[in-house]
């Protein structure tokens, strides 16, 4: 397999600005697990296995029904 990008080094001004955009949405008073299923769409529009399986998780762990994960591709 070949190694990940390491985007702090490639680009770290997105990185900063990624982590700023995740710091005001989680301080938005959005629920968790809605963040989470947005951010499971997301992953699977860029067709990121790894970001799905991460959010998924997240998702459930946050109380997201499993329905609603199912859902979210239709």
């Amino acid at each position: 397999m070949e190694p990940r990008i390491d985007y702090a080094k490639v680009a770290p001004g997105a990185v900063r600005a990624m982590r700023g955009l995740e710091s005001y949405v989680h301080d938005s008073g959005l629920e968790q697990s809605l963040l989470e299923l947005v951010k499971t769409r997301v992953s699977q529009l860029n067709g990121c296995a790894y970001c799905l399986d991460m959010h998924t998780k997240d998702a459930r762990a946050a109380g997201e029904t499993e329905q609603r994960l199912y859902a979210l591709n239709a």
